[in-house]
């Protein structure tokens, strides 16, 4: 398994070598809550590691719907979108951030827990391949969880991925 899947599925990208043994670590269990970014801090970190993101709106205040906000995204939820997109191989573009609109909870969008992504086929087909099946949600969403715990749950239009 290579570095890349390995980091995503929970372990550090490194080894610690003892008296030539080498010995993957666990990658730390932190809450992926982390630090509250600013959207300039998080469109940065996102657009250095190739993530594009796109709104019906073509704007990006938090307070309007139909935008694609990051202002006050966790650090870990933005550390786990761009390891889902190294570890996958494949384009991801982000249509939902922090933005007010979506359901309510203490992980969700606008506490800065979630993204969603756009379904491409290398994406789907990503997460069924490497994720265990989790049954459907509430609203009949199927979801997938990694063994790092998070949640991708298949809304049709967009993948909605919970980093807790």
């Amino acid at each position: 398994m290579n570095a890349k899947r390995l980091a995503h599925r929970g372990y550090a990208a490194f080894v610690a070598v003892t008296a030539a043994t080498a010995v993957l670590l666990p990658a730390a269990t932190a809450e992926a809550g982390g630090t509250k970014l600013t959207h300039g801090q998080a469109t940065a970190k996102l657009r250095s590691a190739g993530l594009t993101w796109s709104s019906s709106g073509n704007c990006s205040d938090r307070n309007r719907k139909t935008c694609t906000s990051f202002s006050r995204i966790n650090s870990g939820t933005v550390d786990g979108i761009i390891t889902f997109k190294r570890a996958s191989g494949c384009k991801v573009n982000i249509t939902g951030g922090t933005e007010t609109g979506h359901s309510r909870g203490t992980y969700s969008h606008w506490n800065g827990y979630k993204v969603d992504i756009t379904p491409t086929t290398c994406v789907s087909r990503y997460i069924k391949r490497e994720f265990t099946y989790a049954g459907k949600r509430g609203d009949g969403a199927a979801m997938y969880r990694s063994s790092a715990g998070n949640v991708y749950a298949n809304e049709g239009n967009h993948w909605d991925i919970t980093y807790k």
